[in-house]
């Protein structure tokens, strides 16, 4: 991939990431609060760990990139 193509690629990302952050507080869900996301709050001490969210993610970025790979 040329260079030329992968500052497309980056200002494409960036502009996708920078619509979403913009619109978050309207989407009907939460990234990072989905359904499947372990938390646990004790006493002392909070346990956070994003497992669908990371899930979700790496299939987005997967097909991103075999988009970008053929």
């Amino acid at each position: 991939m040329g260079l030329g193509r992968l500052l497309i690629a980056a200002g494409l990302l960036l502009i996708i990431v920078g619509v979403l952050i913009d619109f978050a507080g309207r989407l009907p869900f939460r990234i990072g609060r989905l359904p499947g996301d372990i938390y646990f709050h004790g006493k002392h001490t909070t346990f956070y760990f994003p497992l669908v969210t990371c899930i979700l993610l790496s299939v987005l970025f997967s097909l991103v990139m075999w988009i970008f790979r053929r």
